[in-house]
């Protein structure tokens, strides 16, 4: 999916680097992470008790110069965050880790997800006298859990009162000055995982990809609900949250927002890509002469149609890796410009050819058609579209800024519209039978909310990415 739907946040911790480089670990890990997030980062480095943080707008390449890395000083406990922002704007001040000075301790906070009922508890909140440095709800959960703090013996007691009051999609990393504590929510919308490193140091992780890069050997996944805290005394699991209700992990980290190289609760990404496109193969065949895939995410699945297909896959785009994503640019026609510089159809691959041409979405369609139109004049012959998920036909709340129908292309055509619109051949979508089918174990809990309408929570009164942040003139007086 190019340019179409924008990702989730990275989240990654260290606890216990003896050799006091702890920032670094953190590093290589967000690295790993990047494509959860390109529009902010940031890491927090504790000290002894003592928290250094830094975090901007940027690239992680952008932000943590080596100036940036040796004022963070050293320490054997972090954490960083890698933000797309799917509540509040792009700026310094909404990147993480939010940072937290308090009178029972110091505190460093990464979250990965949406709370649903954000805007009811903020104002609760700002109707008891509590200010706001920013605009995102991951300061509402520190906020929850600081006030919490007041009334409980230990921070991962506050975390576990904070979490009857806290609903929708979060995971994450909670650095005290003693503690290092990995939180997912009760239905396990986002991924969370841990591993463990041979110098006897633990590390925390949105995907197993980036336990790899840093030396760590997965252990297992966080479990909906689990609070798991890292101290000196060893690990220590909560469990009070665990089997209270049911479980949806979203499939489409499964689809498109986890990487290839990771698992995510027991099932690999590449495996649930492959598998995508034989279901593909099956449910929409067609006569042609080669299967291609749209970087990055299509190419698995357009290797699993082939193989399902016997049609042969062939290499059709080389994707520009010096230019930032397309959703950067907010003008239509600079987006459609800028998809042709990232992305260019070897001419060599669909000349003269019948194309079946794999992605792994399509939301509002602009940047589809656009390919549709490289690869004609490539030579292309016909293009034929098949989808390795279902339509998308109602908002997510939980963490995508897909927030409404509007723009929503399935909701208001017909697949035979869509196909038009876009200048295919054909067009086929996966079915949601088979797209769950993707989580294996987990098939029978996931959140489909995008494309059935079963919402795992209540629907929130506000989902837009910027209801914190109206101006004056949009407000109720």
């Amino acid at each position: 999916m190019f340019g179409e739907i924008h990702e989730e946040c990275g989240v990654f911790g260290v606890f216990g680097q003896s050799d006091g480089n702890a920032k670094a670990t953190v590093l290589s890990g967000l690295y790993a992470l990047q494509h959860r997030g390109e529009e902010g980062c940031g890491i927090s480095v504790n000290d002894d008790g003592v928290f250094k943080t830094h975090k901007d707008v940027g690239l992680l390449s952008e932000v943590f110069t080596p100036t940036v890395m040796d004022s963070l000083g050293s320490g054997t406990i972090a954490v960083g965050h890698t933000r797309y922002g799917t509540t509040g704007s792009n700026s310094a001040m909404n990147c993480q880790p939010i940072f937290v000075r308090h009178i029972k301790g110091s505190m460093a906070l990464v979250h990965n997800g949406n709370l649903t009922n954000a805007s009811v508890l903020r104002r609760k909140l700002e109707l008891e006298g509590a200010i706001f440095h920013t605009t995102v709800d991951s300061e509402i959960i520190a906020y929850m859990i600081t006030k919490e703090r007041l009334l409980c013996g230990s921070v991962e007691e506050a975390i576990e009162a904070a979490m009857r009051k806290l609903d929708g999609a979060y995971s994450l990393i909670i650095m005290s000055p003693q503690k290092l504590i990995a939180v997912r929510d009760r239905l396990g919308m986002r991924p969370l995982c841990y591993g463990r490193r041979n110098d006897g140091s633990f590390v925390i992780a949105s995907e197993s990809c980036a336990l790899g890069c840093v030396g760590a050997e997965f252990v297992r996944d966080i479990e909906p609900g689990e609070i798991l805290v890292f101290d000196k005394g060893g690990i220590r699991s909560i469990r009070t949250h665990c089997g209270c209700s049911r479980h949806a992990i979203c499939l489409f980290e499964y689809i498109y927002f986890a990487r290839p190289d990771s698992v995510v609760d027991g099932m690999s990404v590449q495996a649930a890509h492959h598998l995508a496109g034989k279901f593909l193969a099956d449910e929409h065949p067609v006569d042609a002469d080669v299967v291609i895939g749209v970087p990055d995410s299509g190419i698995d699945a357009a290797i699993g149609y082939s193989r399902q297909s016997g049609i042969m896959y062939g290499t059709g785009f080389v994707k520009n890796k010096y230019i930032g994503r397309t959703f950067i640019t907010p003008g239509q026609s600079d987006r459609e410009a800028k998809v042709k510089i990232k992305l260019s159809p070897i001419a060599e691959t669909v000349r003269g050819k019948r194309v079946i041409m794999i992605d792994d979405s399509i939301v509002r369609g602009t940047t589809s058609r656009s390919i549709v139109h490289m690869l004609r004049d490539a030579g292309a012959k016909e293009v034929h579209i098949r989808i390795s998920s279902p339509p998308f036909l109602h908002p997510c709340y939980y963490g995508t800024d897909v927030d409404s129908k509007n723009g929503l292309i399935a909701c208001n055509h017909s697949t035979y519209e869509i196909a038009e619109m876009l200048g295919a051949d054909s067009l086929g979508y996966l079915s949601l039978e088979h797209a769950v089918k993707l989580a294996g174990s987990a098939s029978e809990q996931c959140c489909t909310a995008c494309f059935s309408g079963d919402y795992p929570t209540a629907v929130p009164d506000v989902g837009e990415k910027d209801k914190f942040e109206h101006k004056i003139s949009e407000k109720d007086e």
